[in-house]
């Protein structure tokens, strides 16, 4: 499977880590997880929390800032149902490349920083997690009821965990 990371780092911040080199392995291990069957294409945009509020209220009608933003490119029928959701291909493809568009992951690297501390574990692990969080909602997961929630962690957590990275 072929991934093309189109990353745009719209900050100043710095982290002790390649934010595109870790986002590509978690993008890559959450998509081989759920068993992606095919080349995709992902956007991943870092930026800050005046950043981040600006999406947010241009894309979804909420003034306020979050940690991370979603934005699917393809529509389920359930969870991972991927072969439903690329039945017409010309309107999920990008046709320079041949590749499956995913959607686009936007991170707040403020609160990269500030959730790291609260939580007690490397900036490191909590940009993985929400790298981790957002592919999930990519592959039509989500957690508006407590099951969803409890299918989507458990993803999240088999993801970091067979990377290495945990909490401590």
């Amino acid at each position: 499977m072929k991934i093309i990371l189109n990353t745009e780092i719209d900050t100043k911040d710095k982290t002790d880590f390649s934010m595109k080199i870790t986002a590509g392995k978690v993008i890559r291990t959450a998509l081989r997880l759920e068993k992606f069957p095919y080349d995709c294409e992902i956007s991943l945009v870092v930026t800050d929390s005046e950043g981040i509020r600006k999406m947010n209220r241009e894309f979804r009608d909420i003034d306020k800032e979050t940690d991370v933003l979603s934005f699917p490119g393809l529509t389920y029928d359930k969870p991972s149902g991927f072969e439903s959701a690329v039945k017409d291909t010309a309107d999920c493809m990008n046709p320079d490349n041949g590749c499956v568009v995913l959607g686009d992951i936007v991170i707040n690297i403020d609160r990269v920083h500030s959730q790291a501390s609260e939580y007690g574990h490397s900036e490191l692990r909590e940009f993985s997690f929400l790298v981790a969080h957002s592919i999930m909602h990519l592959c039509g997961y989500d957690h508006m009821t407590e099951e969803e929630a409890r299918v989507m962690e458990a993803k999240q957590e088999e993801v970091l965990s067979s990377l290495g990275i945990t909490r401590n």
